[in-house]
């Protein structure tokens, strides 16, 4: 019967959607947007265990998007194509629009009050300040992610490693932060922690996901 095949066809397209519905599983593919990882990098970046790591891939796997490639005894995992990380970027885009939980666990996230303390700057007002080489932009990100793929011209100063940039930054203003996306909170602790050493600085809207997903260039390599 018709519904019998209609009812299937959901069926398989809820594979994907269960896919989705693992808040670790979300975690790895906030993650994976940024590049391609190793198992043993996902479990160290993400705090979780190289087992539930592996199971969460798996599954991730079978909805067919992750793909791998084997380097000797590693296996290399990256998201199967740009439309998965666009699905991702469209979930999160809809959670915080339409959810105040959401709304109300992003804002505990990014320790508020104290946003308002962090001025944003738009994705096109960044493309501007490009072509008129009047900012500073800087990747917070590890080096790993960076190298997969940054905003043309970024500098790379992993999170850890900022306090003994502030002097370099100092001479340059404006500062424009951005790390993963809107859900990583990195680059909004790297403004409040240069403009607390003086240097003036605002932070991306969102991220490398978001620049990525909306058709932005993107420069690959350290």
């Amino acid at each position: 019967m018709q519904s019998d095949r209609k009812g299937h066809l959901f069926d398989q397209v809820g594979v994907v959607g269960k896919a989705f519905g693992s808040p670790r599983r979300l975690q790895l593919v906030e993650l994976l947007a940024q590049g391609e990882r190793t198992v043993e990098s996902l479990s160290r970046a993400a705090g979780m265990g190289l087992n539930s790591v592996s199971a969460h891939l798996q599954v991730l796997k079978l909805a067919n998007l992750v793909a791998t490639r084997r380097e000797g005894t590693r296996i290399h995992y990256r998201l199967a194509g740009d439309d998965v990380a666009q699905l991702y970027d469209a979930m999160l885009t809809v959670a915080r629009q339409r959810s105040a939980d959401v709304g109300k666990a992003l804002d505990a996230y990014l320790n508020v009050p104290g946003s308002e303390e962090v001025e944003l700057v738009t994705r096109d007002e960044l493309t501007s300040m490009l072509k008129r080489d009047n900012a500073l932009v800087v990747d917070v990100r590890p080096r790993e992610e960076y190298a997969a793929g940054h905003i043309p011209g970024a500098r790379n100063v992993p999170f850890e490693e900022l306090t003994g940039a502030v002097d370099s930054l100092r001479l340059t203003t404006p500062v424009i932060a951005y790390c993963r996306g809107a859900y990583c909170v990195m680059a909004h602790d790297a403004v409040r922690l240069l403009g607390g050493e003086g240097v003036i600085a605002r932070r991306l809207e969102d991220g490398m996901l978001e620049w990525r997903t909306h058709g932005h260039p993107v420069e690959v390599g350290a």
